[in-house]
């Protein structure tokens, strides 16, 4: 049931998206003669600038987190490491409502390294610091484009929306690190899910219980210090592909703009996804953009300005180019002695083992405590 409320959401994410997104056949028109304008040889040193920024985000994005895993005992050499990321980045790409956040934490466990629950604690910390700092930037970015030409409604909402969310989370991992059971019973308590299925929030509970160990790195001053630092450098070389790609289409984005392109692109995908975000990632990389080329993204095709074309241009292709590369480092990954097709089917149930091991240690003797 869990499957096809996710499945459901995504589809409706993925025909809303498309349909925002989707070109009239004047609007082709339009795209045709923006394509024919540019040359490849005219594009290709920033497309080379560009893969070299996404061989940056790739390694960051891998390596950070062994820092993560650290503070639990475990650290997995490089090349086994940058297998299991690359395949679970292609997974989160691949599949519907964030699904693809389980195969890191499974492969992982399929390893022997540790417990699903306590790597899926560490993927937790990781989006949650991860959107705490796009925040703080969009924030930052659309704070002050305040009462510029630019402002439009959904801008300072969007804001502290994201602000407070992450805030809240960030708030929820120091309370858990440092009194796990009383925090989660009383998120347990606020969800009402006790009163309505207890036998379901005692095996919540448990296996929140169990993840919370991943937080330990919240603990760990200098695993967390390097794994800020390697975040830091992530989000930067994000930030300069958009960046990059912009200018190799004449676009004339400044460098916080590119940022904040990014973080709208970054909040807006955090939503339940389409497959492939399809649609999704373009409409929020536009109406991040148009915040600095003075249009609305959410206005009809046929009432934009020449430049709406050049930049619909230019998201499409750094999303091909977005989604080629996890393919491609995904396939790596697959094809290495580290990780297989067998792996990732193995894992595909892990989330109902992890429901099962929650119920059998709850006939056990009650929920698990932390070490």
């Amino acid at each position: 049931m869990k499957l096809a409320i996710n499945l459901t959401l995504s589809l409706a994410m993925l025909a809303l998206c498309a349909w925002l997104v989707w070109p009239s056949h004047e609007t082709r028109e339009q795209l045709r003669l923006v394509i024919e304008h540019y040359r490849f040889a005219d594009v290709a040193p920033y497309l080379a600038g560009y893969i070299g920024l996404l061989v940056v985000v790739q390694l960051c994005r891998s390596l950070r987190w062994n820092n993560l895993l650290a503070p639990l005992g475990v650290r997995i050499p490089t090349g086994p490491l940058l297998a299991i990321s690359s395949v679970g980045f292609m997974a989160i790409l691949a599949l519907p409502a964030r699904l693809g956040e389980f195969v890191r934490p499974g492969l992982l466990r399929k390893r022997g390294d540790l417990s699903a629950s306590a790597a899926l604690g560490t993927v937790a910390v990781e989006r949650i610091v991860d959107g705490l700092l796009v925040s703080l930037f969009v924030f930052g970015a659309l704070f002050a484009l305040r009462g510029s030409p630019g402002e439009q409604d959904w801008m300072m909402p969007t804001a502290y929306a994201a602000l407070g969310l992450f805030a809240a989370a960030l708030l929820f991992l120091v309370f858990a690190i440092r009194r796990p059971e009383p925090t989660i019973a009383f998120c347990m308590k606020m969800s009402l899910l006790p009163r309505f299925a207890p036998r379901i929030a005692r095996v919540i509970e448990s296996k929140l219980l169990d993840m919370v160990r991943g937080f330990v790195v919240l603990k760990d001053r200098r695993n967390m210090i390097v794994f800020v630092l390697w975040s830091a450098v992530y989000w930067a070389a994000n930030g300069m592909g958009v960046y990059v790609l912009a200018h190799a289409f004449g676009l004339d984005l400044s460098l916080v703009g590119a940022f904040a392109t990014m973080g709208v692109c970054a909040v807006g995908i955090m939503l339940p996804n389409a497959p492939g975000l399809m649609g999704q990632f373009q409409y929020f990389t536009l109406l991040g953009i148009g915040l600095y080329l003075g249009f609305d993204a959410r206005l009809d095709q046929s009432v934009q300005p020449p430049v709406y074309f050049t930049a619909y241009v230019f998201a499409n292709l750094h999303y091909i180019m977005q989604v080629g590369w996890y393919i491609l480092c995904g396939a790596l990954g697959l094809a290495s002695p580290w990780v297989s097709f067998h792996d990732l089917w193995a894992i595909r149930g892990e989330r109902k083992k992890l429901a099962h091991d929650g119920a059998a240690g709850e006939h056990a003797g009650g929920a698990a405590k932390i070490g």
